[in-house]
């Protein structure tokens, strides 16, 4: 550990924006830039710390799949639209980006004719086109403080064109009185969840509504909120190990630390090559092989291979793909990841943060796991410790806390061999002068 602060340690951190003041155990789901900024395997340089900068208790959590739990949440992304005016005649046409997978790039509300004005933004369009399961219930945050009774119209579509009203139970309220509050911040579907690629929210009274915050969505507690996220990556083809060798290898590099799970390999046309699958931590370490020969495919527009899964999670850097025969064209990888978690114990005083990257330092095996179990025994099997978000990545040492410490001098052993060599010198030049002193001996 280097006597620098903690803070010192690190590349770079992630200020961290606590759902529920005063929970004490906190959930904070990693994103692409976390993986990306960390070097040690296992995310070993990633923790958390508190304002002073010491390390609180965390580990790394990975969902397991029988695990008991009342119900999942996923945040979503929203935008802001006009709300819709009570005379029905909307003076604003809505015009979006999309991109090939649905997610929404940009929303605006553009007024239509010359004058037409455009009311407040206090209407949502919600994108839960990622989203694999159905939806229970909507959960919005708004700031503290906020005096708030509001009801929602609620609509979805799948095409962002044609919209269908959607039954919902449950107001927004946020009143306070007496010490007491009354905070409600869900909206509930049917029983059975809502399918849909998109929502719009518009407020009855859009004078009577509070500045969102963060929309989540609540799931059914077998769904998996998080599907799985791909890297795809560009190879170089790279030349044959040996004379006279057939076939073709391509080499990938990962650009961070993402904990790997399913491969997929795509060419250009129709195909049917035979692959193999390897990969290593660094450059100068053995290959290792990762998956059992299998063959890809594609014929035609719709017959296709599908995706590989790993045997055993893997987050190595370089990857390698090899065919015992000829490639026709330049294959792609794509690596499929599910994002972790990192939970924590709000141990010590606020702001806590996120920090990555480091190679003079690792987190600490505490007995975290054990504690939440503890925990989840005393509230309940469906427990969960609260939601945390990460804020905006934010430079600490950047570049220089890469750079490893020079290990540490022993002063004492190097003067203890110093005196053993000039003792053993001394002894030397004491044998060869008595050697050289010595009268030969009598013929």
């Amino acid at each position: 550990m280097a006597s620098a602060g903690p803070r010192d340690d690190y590349a770079q951190q992630w200020p961290l924006q606590l759902g529920s003041e005063g929970a004490g155990a906190y959930r904070v789901a990693l994103d692409d830039s976390v993986y990306q900024h960390a070097r040690r395997s296992g995310l070993r340089d990633v923790d958390v710390i508190d304002g002073a900068g010491n390390p609180v208790p965390a580990a790394l959590y990975r969902p397991g799949p029988g695990e008991a739990r009342a119900a999942v949440r996923a945040s979503l992304p929203w935008f802001a639209l006009p709300a819709r005016p009570a005379s029905g005649a909307q003076e604003w046409q809505l015009v979006s980006e999309v991109e090939a997978d649905g997610r929404l790039r940009r929303v605006e509300a553009r007024g239509i004719g010359r004058g037409a004005a455009i009311g407040p933004q206090t209407a949502l369009l919600i994108d839960a086109s990622t989203l694999r399961a159905p939806i229970r219930a909507l959960e919005l945050d708004w700031a503290p403080g906020t005096a708030l009774d509001a009801t929602y119209r609620v609509e979805a579509s799948d095409d962002l064109e044609h919209w269908r009203d959607v039954v919902a139970r449950g107001r927004l309220v946020d009143l306070e009185q007496g010490g007491r509050r009354l905070l409600q911040r869900r909206i509930a579907f049917d029983p059975d969840g809502l399918r849909a690629r998109y929502l719009r929210l518009s407020p009855t009274n859009p004078d009577a509504v509070a500045p969102i915050r963060a929309v989540s969505a609540e799931l059914d507690a077998s769904a998996d909120p998080s599907p799985l996220r791909w890297r795809q990556l560009k190879g170089r083809r790279v030349a044959a190990e040996r004379a006279g060798e057939k076939g073709a290898r391509f080499e990938f590099e990962l650009d961070g630390r993402f904990p790997i799970q399913r491969i997929d390999v795509a060419l250009p046309g129709n195909y049917a090559v035979g692959w193999n699958l390897e990969s290593r931590d660094r450059t100068d370490a053995p290959w290792q092989r990762r998956l059992a020969p299998w063959t890809a495919y594609r014929v035609g527009s719709d017959g296709r291979s599908s995706s590989r899964a790993l045997p055993v999670r893997s987050d190595d850097r370089y990857w390698r793909l090899s065919a015992d025969a000829a490639v026709p064209g330049e294959p792609s990888l794509r690596l499929g990841y599910q994002p972790e978690m990192m939970v924590f114990i709000a141990q010590g005083a606020p702001p806590y943060a996120l920090v990555a990257g480091s190679a003079r330092t690792a987190r600490e095996d505490l007995p975290l796991p054990q504690t939440m179990l503890a925990l989840q025994a005393e509230r309940g099997p469906t427990w969960r410790p609260a939601e945390a978000a990460l804020g905006p990545m934010q430079a600490l040492a950047g570049a220089a806390a890469l750079v490893p410490d020079e290990p540490e001098r022993n002063w004492r052993t190097w003067l203890l061999w110093a005196v053993l060599v000039v003792g053993a010198v001394v002894v030397a030049g004491f044998a060869v002068a008595l050697l050289r002193g010595s009268a030969p001996p009598a013929a």
